[in-house]
């Protein structure tokens, strides 16, 4: 059986470090804790834990805190958890597994990481990330912000799930703010970095700057192809906002310049037509959602209900403003097996019941 050192770095986690290590504590074999400078009970609450706890001055780059973690660690591989996430009771048996059956010749196991769920509690956007890393120098974290391994090596793909799970609301500016230091400081921002500095703007509504971000790593020769996707969509969103429509649509079409249609483009594009009441296009879209394989493997973010529900949901609408009211609610039943409990789902069966 492989040996697993849990590394994670911490600071102010009082809230919910605890949840965290309950969930996993008695499937690994050593807990590694990096304070980087609490002021609230979280050290005392870990101490219980472990008595591996070591205090790291801050820097603005999780990349040298997660790296001092996984440099005190003595098992064969290192795992890596934020403090509001969780291993799911139902997860246990297959992460156990694992361990007894991995073959030690893997350099690192991907598993799937659940970031945000609907009303039912089932996953709404998830993606593999890498979580068992061989404890090895040749294997350590890159980027100030948004850090990562790069995957090389042998690498294992895992269904075992971690879930993010937070409690109140964090430092919403703390990613923007380390990179306008960055900047400021006179760093150069590499491609992957330009995708997140870009997404970072958006969510704080700065929708011009950006579009110049974006679009600069849009244009770049580097980057991920999943990023270059991704970037398209956020890029799009931020031309909505602006009420640049048509652009946002070129735009999403676009993302097909890099590969083969993902159901989240179609299911944007098909919006776009279902807004402007060209029905028989949104319908093409939308169906051809539905048939979009989800390539979980490809490494991009997935929202699941861009593959069937929100597909299935939307072309209810588009054949009940066409007057085929048979085929909408053949579409709206097909949505409610996904989605029994949508509140969208039953309203439109209640209206169909009405007719």
């Amino acid at each position: 059986m492989v040996t697993i050192s849990l590394c994670m770095i911490v600071k102010n986690e009082e809230m919910h470090i605890a949840r965290c290590l309950d969930s996993v504590a008695e499937l690994v074999d050593e807990i590694i804790i990096v304070d980087t400078g609490s002021t609230d009970r979280t050290v005392e609450i870990v101490s219980d834990y472990t008595a591996k706890v070591y205090s790291y001055p801050w820097n603005d780059n999780f990349s040298d805190a997660r790296n001092h973690s996984f440099s005190r660690a003595s098992m064969d591989y290192c795992m890596w958890m934020d403090a509001d996430d969780i291993l799911e009771e139902t997860q246990k048996d297959g992460f156990l597994k694992l361990k007894q059956s991995l073959s030690l010749d893997t350099d690192i196991v991907m598993m799937k990481y659940h970031t945000s769920f609907d009303e039912a509690g089932r996953p709404s956007f998830s993606y593999f990330r890498e979580r068992w890393i061989r404890n090895s120098e040749a294997y350590r974290w890159t980027g100030a912000v948004h850090e990562v391994i790069p995957p090389n090596g042998k690498v294992v793909y895992s269904e075992i799930a971690i879930s993010h799970k937070k409690l109140g609301a964090g430092d919403a500016d703390r990613n923007l703010n380390i990179y306008r230091r960055m900047i400021a400081g006179g760093a150069l921002l590499e491609p992957r970095q330009q995708y997140y500095f870009g997404r970072e703007l958006y969510y704080h509504g700065k929708y011009e700057e950006a579009v110049s971000v974006l679009e600069q790593f849009l244009r770049s020769d580097g980057g991920w192809v999943e990023n270059k996707i991704e970037a398209c969509l956020v890029c799009a969103n931020c031309y909505y906002r602006l009420g640049q429509e048509e652009t946002a649509l070129l735009t999403l079409l676009r993302s097909m310049s890099y590969d083969l249609p993902r159901a989240e483009l179609c299911c944007e594009i098909g919006k776009y037509f279902l807004e402007h009441g060209n029905f028989h296009n949104a319908v093409y879209w939308y169906e051809t959602a539905l048939s979009r394989p989800q390539n979980e493997y490809a490494g991009g973010f997935i929202l699941p209900d861009c593959y069937d529900y929100i597909p299935l949901l939307q072309l209810c609408v588009c054949y009940d403003r066409l007057g085929d009211r048979q085929t909408a609610k053949e579409y709206n039943e097909r949505a409610g097996a996904c989605k029994p409990y949508s509140a969208a789902y039953l309203y439109n069966k209640q209206y169909f019941d009405s007719l």
